[in-house]
């Protein structure tokens, strides 16, 4: 099944408030349990899911959030952003009437989902973190972002021409948006910001899978551990893969399966009924 594209008009977004109405991009098809799919901080092209074989069995909403792809532009990431986005993904599901999903995220994408679980808790079904952050502070990543700022074209002629189909002629100050994100966040860190969730990451209670590559050079010594010790009721599936198993050469196809898997083993649950060791 081909994914459809489609204008979903919101009368504003957290992500950018004084910009209204705010108009996105979202990519929908397939029937079933709904599964909300989350794309990286360089978007859906960079790497890219296989959204046509999540849609078999399943009900898919993948969308650009603000700031990327076929939505509108922003030229800096708002601080918070992470939390604006899952706040923006919520208007996402309320107009397309998702009640309940599951959410697979990919890096950013993971934890803007993670933030959707915590504030949101009800409406998550089942939640798939990929390649996932904790800490604020990322030393081994700041080389990598000044280099989103100052210079992307470095990262390769393959890695350009994905983020220019995604992103058009602005496909720099999408990555430099980003990069300068980051850096901020990373910069909190060493001032003492010890992760991305304000310490509230141990309260999701959705059924929680990490999928994770082995090689993933986004993650920073102790990180994985730490995240796994704040959520002990968390799955983990630790793919021979880099920074995203849902695309990697090797990985790719194990990922999706993992993921979909763990996502039909715990379907959205009946209108009414409490969710899954919800806290009261």
């Amino acid at each position: 099944m081909i994914l459809s594209r489609h204008r979903l008009a919101l009368p504003a977004s957290p992500v950018a408030p004084s910009r209204a109405p705010a108009e996105l991009l979202v990519r929908k098809g397939g029937a079933g349990p709904a599964v909300v799919v989350l794309h990286g901080g360089w978007g859906w092209e960079a790497y890219p899911f296989d959204l046509e074989a999540i849609s078999r069995g399943h009900r898919v909403v993948a969308p650009d959030r603000t700031g990327y792809g076929g939505s509108g532009r922003l030229t800096e990431l708002p601080r918070g952003f992470h939390v604006a986005m899952a706040e923006e993904t919520l208007l996402v599901m309320d107009a397309l009437g998702v009640e309940q999903a599951a959410l697979w995220g990919h890096s950013d994408g993971a934890v803007v989902a993670a933030w959707l679980a915590i504030l949101a808790p009800s409406r998550v079904s089942a939640l798939v973190l990929e390649a996932f952050h904790y800490f604020a502070s990322k030393p081994a990543s700041i080389e990598f972002f000044e280099t989103a700022v100052a210079a992307p074209e470095k990262f390769g002629p393959a890695v350009v021409e994905a983020l220019r189909r995604d992103h058009g002629v602005s496909w720099r100050d999408v990555v430099a948006a980003g990069g300068r994100a980051w850096l901020s966040i990373i910069a909190a860190g060493k001032l003492g910001q010890a992760d991305l969730y304000q310490g509230r990451f141990g309260a999701i209670t959705a059924p929680t899978l990490f999928l994770h590559g082995r090689r993933d050079p986004r993650t920073e010594p102790g990180e994985f551990e730490a995240a796994r010790a704040a959520l002990p009721s968390a799955q983990v599936a630790m793919l021979d893969a880099g920074h995203c198993p849902h695309n990697g050469s090797k990985s790719a196809v194990e990922a999706t399966r993992l993921a979909l898997a763990f996502i039909d083993a715990h379907p959205p649950l009946p209108a009414g009924k409490p969710a899954r060791g919800r806290r009261r």
